[in-house]
């Protein structure tokens, strides 16, 4: 309620029950966490990689289910498998980056398809898919907050190296830092951040949250620290928003908030003083007349 309180009364009042309560700090935390990440993906050209291993966690899924297991050891245990090993391909073999995750998450995905086919009943796993979020539990909102936290201190502890990787990797093992430790070390956070909130929110709404607020922050600043910031308040502001839209318009939450997130993409890439369409243009005829 503390958190609610804060909203305007126009949007509070949505958020009066306990559900919608629990989908909220849920949805806060994976927009902000995403949003944090979203940078690294974005400067990095890594959006392809975290579709990849959101559909490549579905056998963990799929096998946890049937040995009874949480749904996170088994999506973990496979999306740091196939991360890893798109990575061992790029750094090792001729294979690029882009083929490389194209090979390994369908096969990922397939085998995960195939385990999914002789299972009796996946209702359950299609939560995985398209997400739950006016569902979460208690223990699922746990479990989103300890990633984040996790995610929140790695990237404070390692901010100067993790930047200085994301815009020059030669850079950064010029000056002493461990690239490939670094380059492994945020393909396993990103697991960690796409497996704790799959359960809760889906695979649609994490890959979308992973791309849309750093893309948004790229409009709108040429510096990574404000970008950080930009790319998280765009990611919270799209689970709130989009989540009062999804129970005003009784629409499903998860497509409601990644619409919001797109929303405000496109709003940046028309109105962002220096890199939108549509102040160029105005500048541009200013120059003119």
């Amino acid at each position: 309620m503390a958190v609610v309180n804060l909203l305007p009364e126009t949007v509070s009042e949505a958020f009066q029950y306990a559900f919608m309560q629990r989908a909220l700090l849920t949805s806060m935390l994976v927009g902000a966490i995403c949003g944090l990440l979203s940078c690294f993906v974005v400067l990095k050209r890594w959006s392809l990689l975290g579709d990849a291993i959101s559909h490549a966690v579905l056998p963990g899924v799929a096998v946890a289910y049937l040995l009874g297991w949480p749904f996170f050891i088994g999506a973990f245990i496979t999306g740091a498998l196939t991360s890893l090993g798109i990575g061992a391909i790029e750094r090792h073999t001729r294979i690029k980056s882009d083929a490389a995750m194209g090979l390994m998450f369908t096969g990922a995905f397939a085998v995960g398809i195939v385990i999914v086919s002789k299972i009796a009943s996946s209702t359950h796993l299609l939560h995985i898919l398209f997400g739950n979020v006016l569902g979460v539990q208690p223990s699922a909102l746990l479990l989103t907050l300890v990633a984040s936290v996790i995610t929140l201190l790695v990237v404070w502890l390692a901010y100067r190296p993790l930047m200085l990787y994301a815009f020059d990797p030669q850079q950064a093992q010029a000056l002493g830092f461990h690239t490939s430790v670094i380059h492994y070390g945020l393909i396993l956070l990103l697991t960690l951040t796409i497996v704790a909130s799959l359960e809760t929110v889906g695979i649609i709404l994490v890959v979308a949250m992973l791309i849309t607020p750093g893309a948004t922050a790229h409009l709108l600043t040429d510096r990574f620290a404000t970008m950080l910031w930009l790319s998280v308040m765009v990611g919270v502001s799209s689970a709130v928003l989009g989540l009062w839209f999804s129970f005003v318009l009784d629409v499903a939450s998860g497509g409601s908030i990644v619409l919001v997130a797109t929303g405000l993409f496109f709003l940046a890439l028309l109105f962002s003083p220096k890199h939108g369409v549509i102040m160029r243009q105005w500048r541009r005829w200013r120059m003119i007349s």
